[in-house]
């Protein structure tokens, strides 16, 4: 569609850093709200860490490809009169994935409960009662954690107080890997229970256990993907902008939120210009907001040796290649393990090492949509997790090598002769992270999802440093992943009125 004339009606003016999915929807419900909204954004084209590449006819999507929860996307077109049907094409994938162990045998993650059993007990009989059992405790960590929390505001300490006694009878303290121990005596269940975490960033052996709530929510709302890759998403929001009359700009990297007496006034571009507004939201990550964007800025909290001590998520190691040929036997979702986890987890968490073996995803979009190919070839992607840059690493060196170590492993396991067919490939290592999306020690998730960098004690959606800045995205509350980033953007709704009283809210 066509965009509308950029308005200019005297509604207050509202600065968004950062086109991820947290910027492009805080941009639609702060537009809905009556703010004058520019949305600004370093790279070339919208999406951050969503972003799309393109090359040589395929069509790569640079980051999240499991989507969950699509009620969120819904409210978002629903805010602006529109139907989310009408724009995007959302299709179901059953099963959710595929787990391929290391010694060849396979677990499938089934929407239905039945299907389920089934490849439950093809590992352990005696399990199936376990998994009944864990799917009641998944469920009633979803009702406190997620139902009650993922879009309540963690700005106050008693919003904790309150959560708390939640928190301990449901046993939020313990890892996600523990819990799921509780359930399942089978290693490989445990595993394929407890990976989850990695998808947004966190070591299932550290990561409190409400993250087990993701095991309800598949089951709630399923697993999708999106005709066009996650890429159409990213344009059907920005047509939600557009058609609020609002503005994006590309090409447009902020080297600083500008303060005036602890409140934030604008923002200048690292070309020199300065754009002034009423408030400020950054989708940016925070340390990188915080210690970089506001470094001429007193800080009392959010301090530059509190952001050197906090504990970052992994990195990834990502490679887009294209075939000439189909890959018809291998799935949409297929998670590829090494021989090892607990001990590969340590060495990407704790000792920040690359280690010899690994455990990759691999994604083929064109499973079901071949648009994202030429005639005949598929498209993929297929992402290590490695340490963040504290390891060390030599990633100019070492990609390449890396590269081949994991065409290799792909070859012997779901993808023959693969070597042969690419006609088209690009990586993606910890370096395109710090440099592209400027990411702390280039994090692929920011901060990492550990218990005590979680809800109250994660950096909170309101800035409580510089009074009129607000944040989104994976760093802040309730954290990474498609669902909680959606989620932060209707955190930052609730804090703020309507255009029309946020100056009245502001003298108040």
């Amino acid at each position: 569609m066509n965009a509308a004339p950029i308005r200019d009606d005297g509604a207050p003016h509202a600065v968004v850093i950062g086109s991820g999915f947290g910027g492009l929807a805080t941009a639609v419900r702060l537009g809905a709200k009556g703010y004058r909204v520019t949305l600004l954004e370093k790279l070339d084209a919208p999406g951050g860490r969503a972003y799309t590449f393109r090359q040589d006819g395929f069509t790569f999507d640079a980051g999240p490809t499991i989507l969950t929860a699509p009620h969120l996307f819904n409210e978002l077109w629903d805010l602006c009169g529109r139907k989310f049907e009408d724009d995007i094409d959302l299709r179901a994938v059953d099963p959710f994935y595929r787990i391929r162990f290391d010694d060849g045998s396979v677990f499938e993650a089934h929407s239905d409960k039945d299907k389920t059993r089934a490849e439950i007990a093809k590992f352990a009989p005696e399990d199936v009662a376990g998994f009944e059992r864990f799917l009641n405790a998944s469920e009633a960590i979803f009702d406190a954690a997620y139902t009650q929390l993922a879009e309540e505001p963690f700005h106050e300490l008693s919003t904790l107080v309150k959560a708390a006694p939640d928190m301990v009878r449901l046993g939020g303290i313990r890892s996600v890997y523990a819990k799921v121990s509780d359930y399942f005596s089978n290693e490989k269940l445990r595993i394929a229970f407890s990976f989850h975490p990695l998808f947004i960033g966190g070591d299932p052996f550290a990561a409190t256990s409400y993250y087990c709530l993701i095991s309800h929510l598949e089951r709630v709302w399923g697993v999708h993907y999106a005709i066009g890759g996650t890429g159409a998403l990213v344009r059907g929001l920005v047509s939600l902008i557009e058609g609020q009359g609002n503005e994006l700009r590309y090409n447009c990297e902020v080297d600083e939120i500008l303060t005036h007496q602890g409140r934030a006034t604008g923002v200048r571009l690292a070309g020199g210009e300065k754009i002034e507004c009423d408030l400020v939201v950054s989708n940016a990550e925070i340390a990188w907001t915080y210690s970089k964007l506001l470094r001429n800025t007193p800080r009392r909290v959010w301090t530059d040796r509190k952001l050197a001590r906090a504990d970052y998520s992994m990195s990834l190691f990502v490679w887009y290649f294209g075939t000439r040929r189909q890959y018809t036997d291998c799935y949409h979702h297929t998670i590829v393990l090494g021989p090892r986890y607990r001990g590969l987890l340590k060495d990407i968490f704790r000792k920040k090492v690359l280690a010899d073996d690994f455990s990759l995803y691999l994604h083929r979009p064109t499973a079901n949509d071949p648009s994202l190919a030429p005639e005949g070839c598929d498209s993929f992607y297929v992402l290590s997790p490695v340490p963040h840059l504290d390891s060390g690493t030599d990633w100019k060196a070492m990609a390449a090598p890396y590269k081949e170590r994991i065409a290799e492993r792909l070859e012997e396991t779901v993808l023959p002769g693969l070597r042969q067919e690419i006609v088209s490939e690009r990586v993606m290592t910890p370096l395109d992270f710090q440099d592209r999306l400027l990411s702390t020690k280039g994090a692929a998730f920011g901060l990492e999802p550990k218990l005590l960098q979680s809800a109250w004690f994660r950096p909170h959606n309101i800035s409580a440093d510089v009074k009129g800045l607000y944040l989104t995205g994976a760093s802040t509350h309730p954290g990474a992943g498609v669902p909680s980033v959606l989620s932060s953007a209707a955190v930052v709704d609730k804090l703020l009125p309507v255009a029309s009283e946020w100056r009245a809210s502001v003298r108040a």
